[in-house]
């Protein structure tokens, strides 16, 4: 018992200790319940192997991503998902988002060029650190069109 009441205590210590660091203006961009990951990929841009992005959303507003320098499409994504789902349930609980609808309904673009295939580079299309991602609006029908003259 004596040994649970140690673990509890050490645990309470760390986490009183975390949010006081959290709290900190210098540590803004780090997530309130921080994962591993997100310690890792902000540690990625602090070196530089790592580059932020915003999405220009079709209201108007941008998403801030991260991700590494090696990235591809699929990977923005996936971050774009992430960004979005943390917001939601920050903000007021989770609501379910189809994201297969979401990427056959809207593109990304990036300088007129159309981010289709989700194995290429974002590299190979001059994305770079601080580059600016515009999603631009298909139908379900002519995104499909699109990507179906690429295969």
């Amino acid at each position: 018992m004596e040994e649970y009441n140690k673990s509890s205590m050490k645990k309470a210590r760390l986490n009183s200790l975390l949010t006081n660091l959290l709290d900190d203006p210098i540590l803004s961009d780090v997530p309130k319940n921080p994962t591993l990951a997100d310690v890792d990929t902000l540690i990625s841009l602090e070196l530089g192997s790592a580059m932020r992005i915003s999405v220009l959303k079709l209201d108007g507003s941008t998403l801030d991503v991260i991700v590494m320098n090696s990235a591809t499409v699929k990977d923005l994504k996936l971050a774009i998902k992430r960004k979005v789902n943390d917001m939601e349930q920050s903000g007021m609980g989770h609501r379910h988002i189809s994201w297969k609808h979401v990427w056959s309904n809207y593109c990304l673009s990036y300088d007129n060029n159309k981010l289709l295939d989700d194995n290429d580079a974002l590299q190979n299309f001059g994305v770079r650190n601080n580059s600016q991602e515009y999603p631009i609006f298909f139908s379900s029908n002519e995104c499909a069109e699109i990507k179906q003259r690429q295969h």
